[in-house]
């Protein structure tokens, strides 16, 4: 049976490719919300679902061929799955994207071997070539690359790449011991033998300075310079959090 797993790292482009990731970021948004804006227009005039192309936008729009076509291609396929799920009531009707999001990604698919890790320490991606990585985890050679998706979190970029492989389904024995876990609030959980598990320590530290900085931000008037200083600065509290 197949199965998929992502590996998250964080990795360290140079200037030239710092670049271009964020381009792409703009492109990938751009395009998102061009099609959705089109979309929204024949769905209102016709009530059809039509989603246009990228390609038909890089002739009025030249700097789209600078970038990765597949991130595109996936920002495409991002408003195709946003409809789906409205017209299936699972979500609400297509938002447009926000320039002042903190966190920009984008995704692009392995194709050929585009991309691959070489030398334990580089990720070779498409237009990008070669980005310094922080590989901590090791990925097993029978897995293989489906797609990444680059992220950049305040000021940090990371990729998350999506691997594929093959393993067989284990009956488990009917003998296996099985034990009960209720959650807690004052703990990770408590189990049916009373074991505990603690939160760690470093998470109640960091959990009481966010109250602070939230505290802090609900005095300050909405959408002024200190607001969003102080917006930065939570957002960069919960990456360190979620890091950890």
């Amino acid at each position: 049976m197949k199965y998929n797993l992502a590996f998250k790292y964080r990795i360290y482009p140079n200037k030239e490719q710092e670049l271009l990731i964020n381009k792409t970021f703009g492109c990938v948004r751009f395009v998102y919300n061009t099609i959705l804006y089109i979309a929204n227009k024949i769905y209102e005039e016709t009530g059809k679902n039509k989603i246009i192309t990228p390609a038909s936008l890089k002739s009025e729009n030249q700097f789209l061929k600078e970038v990765d076509s597949l991130a595109l291609s996936n920002a495409q396929s991002n408003v195709k799955r946003s409809f789906t799920n409205f017209f299936q009531k699972r979500a609400k009707f297509p938002r447009f994207k926000s320039k002042k999001n903190n966190v920009k990604s984008y995704t692009t698919n392995c194709v050929n071997n585009s991309i691959r890790i070489e030398e334990n320490k580089y990720l070779i991606l498409p237009k990008l070539k070669r980005i310094k990585l922080k590989y901590h985890r090791e990925i097993p050679k029978d897995y293989k690359i489906k797609s990444v998706t680059l992220t950049n979190s305040n000021g940090n970029y990371y990729v998350s790449i999506l691997t594929e492989f093959e393993k067989e389904i284990q009956k488990n024995s009917s003998n296996d011991k099985v034990i009960g876990l209720d959650f807690s609030m004052s703990e990770l959980f408590i189990s049916s033998e009373n074991q505990r598990a603690d939160y760690p320590k470093y998470f109640r530290m960091l959990e009481e300075e966010l109250k602070k900085l939230q505290k802090s931000l609900s005095r300050k008037v909405k959408f002024s310079k200190n607001w969003y200083k102080q917006k930065a600065k939570i957002s960069k509290l919960h990456e360190y959090i979620k890091n950890c």
